[in-house]
Formats: structure tokens, sequence, C-alpha cells
């Protein structure tokens, strides 16, 4: 009596799925502590750290609780750490003239992640004025309220010098200005940190994700950012971008947010022979924690899922403020 194995019903997908010691056999994609970077907010002057009401578990850190936390990414596994810097709203400008003073909130906060971790996490940074305007935007405005590009690129070259000269390890410009990346690359080389890498912010989207994260660093910002930052309903730009950003020296590149543009994240992942990041944003990680808090979804298990989705998309590196967490999940399972 013959048998037919490839359809039903002598083939049964099921017999792969029977217990959990097979599905983790035949699991196609694993997560590892080592795709996990931290971002992490410090804030200036802060003597305790202060809860963001928009992400609960998430703390505007002092500088004490970074170093503390930084050493907790490590132990667990965790690759890396993204930095961003909250500076006392009095220190605001027009220019963003605290994120290129040496003694800045995110100057200091390098040197004191370096200091506790040295080259065990890999210490990124926030390249972008944003934090650091009174107008909350990521760029210098010209006369008539518009961000100007180019006079923008010459306060990112100052940025990345004093962060490089800060002790950081990977730049992440921001900003989505035209020409970021490059200006930044000559700026580095040029002043004696061609080893100091760019992590290029290369499809950044105009998303309405980002609302905590305004909270988290204490934006001023007035208006919104759509003349930067991508239209959501654009894929080739985002091709376009990455092929200008690669021309211009970027050593890696992300999908920023990670979710609603898993398939701009395929896209990318398959066209270039560069690390790709995804950010798991302020959004996405509000709205897992808000719907389990009401007891909607199961919190850990949707974290999980949230991260190997990103992980199967293409991302070798996933920004996610579950890092430590999500780390220690998977090395206890």
């Amino acid at each position: 009596m013959s048998t037919t194995y490839g359809t039903f019903p002598g083939s049964r997908p099921r017999r792969l799925r029977t217990t959990p010691a097979m599905r983790r056999m035949v699991a196609e994609h694993r997560l590892h502590p080592a795709d996990l970077i931290l971002p992490a907010f410090v804030r200036e002057g802060a003597t305790e750290p202060v809860p963001i009401s928009a992400m609960p578990g998430v703390v505007q850190h002092t500088r004490d609780t970074l170093r503390k936390a930084a050493v907790e990414a490590r132990e667990a596994g965790v690759s890396g750490i993204m930095l961003f810097g909250v500076p006392e709203e009095a220190k605001k400008d027009g220019l963003g003239t605290a994120g290129t003073d040496p003694d800045g909130i995110l100057q200091v906060a390098i040197r004191d992640v370096k200091a506790e971790v040295g080259d065990e996490l890999v210490i990124m940074s926030d390249l972008c004025l944003d934090e650091y305007t009174d107008h909350g935007h990521c760029g210098v405005l010209d006369s008539e309220g518009r961000v100007d590009n180019d006079a923008t690129l010459e306060r990112y070259a100052e940025m990345a010098q004093v962060q490089a000269d800060a002790g950081v390890h990977v730049v992440g410009p921001s900003g989505m200005m035209d020409g970021q990346v490059g200006v930044i690359r000559d700026a580095l080389d040029q002043t004696g940190h061609e080893n100091v890498s760019v992590l290029a912010y290369t499809a950044k989207y105009a998303s309405a994700f980002y609302g905590p994260f305004r909270e988290a660093v204490g934006s001023s910002l007035q208006g919104d950012r759509k003349t930067y930052q991508q239209d959501p309903a654009n894929l080739r730009e985002s091709m376009r971008e990455l092929a200008l950003d690669l021309a211009e020296g970027a050593d890696m590149v992300m999908v920023k947010p990670a979710l609603p543009y898993l398939d701009v994240l395929a896209k990318i992942a398959e066209s270039v022979d560069v690390p790709v990041a995804a950010y798991q944003i302020s959004g996405e990680y509000a709205m897992v924690e808000a719907a389990a808090a009401n007891g909607w979804i199961d919190r850990d298990r949707a974290i999980m899922e949230t991260l190997t989705g990103i992980k199967r998309a293409g991302a070798n590196m996933i920004l996610t403020y579950w890092a430590t967490e999500a780390a220690r999940a998977v090395t206890a399972a």
C-alpha cells in the first residue's frame, strides 16, 4: 500500500510542533542577548531616577543609576547601550549648544559609562540636536523657522567630535538631514577618530509612535518633523536613503520604528552586506505595557513575540527598552 508523503495524511507539519524540545530544535530564528541594545536616558542634575509616565518601567537616569543600568546590561549579555542626554531646561537654546559642550550631559554620561564598563559594552550615542534646542527640532532653524539642512550639518560635525572625544564607540545620527553620514564620517576621520563607527538612521519615519519618547527626553517640539523624517507611505524612498548612507560611509544602518515597518526592514536586510538594526520605539513599548496592565495580553509572551518578529524580518541588532529583561529571559529559557 503506497503512501503519499508530500500531502496529507502523509505530510503532517504538526509533527514538528509536538513538544517544547521539538519546537526549540526546529526553530528558524533565535533571539540571543547579543542581538539587543538598551536605549537609556540620563537627566542632568537628577538626584534620583525620574519615572516616565508613558513608559512604565523606564526612567530618566541619574548618573549613578545609569552606571548601574550599564553594568546590568553587560552582565545580562546585552551588546550595547544607546545614550540620550536630557539637559536642564535653562540650557536649551536655538543652536542646541549643550549638545556640543564637552561637559554637556551626554558627553558626561558617555565618560561615566566608559569608565564603568570600558569596552565590554558597545557605547552608542544619539547624535541629534532635538534634546538640546528650545524649539525641539533636530536642527538649526533659518529665518523663516525651517530646519536649515546645511547649517545643521556643521553642528552635527561638532557633535560627532565631542562624543568621540568622550569615548563613544558608535555615533547614531538620527536627525535625517541630507548628507549627515558623510559629514560626520569626515569629521570623525579628520579628528583622529577613524575607529568610531556610524550607525545610520537610514529609514526613520515621521511616526505617531514617538509620543512617549518626547516625554522621555523632555522635548520642546512645536509642530512636527515631516519635512525631514520619512513619509510612512514610502518604501522606495528608504532604498534611496540606504544607497546614499552606504555611499557616505555608514558602517551600520537602521530602520525606525520597527514593527510598523517590518517590510522596510526585510527589504533593506536583503539588500545590504552591513549590519542592520531596528529600533523598537517608545510607542511600541507603551502599547504592550498598557495592554498587559489591563490584562488584555500576556506581557512576557508579547515582548518575546515582537522581538522575534523583528529578528525574523532581518534585524541583526534590536534597540529595545526591554533589552536587559529580554536578555535574561533568553538566557534562562
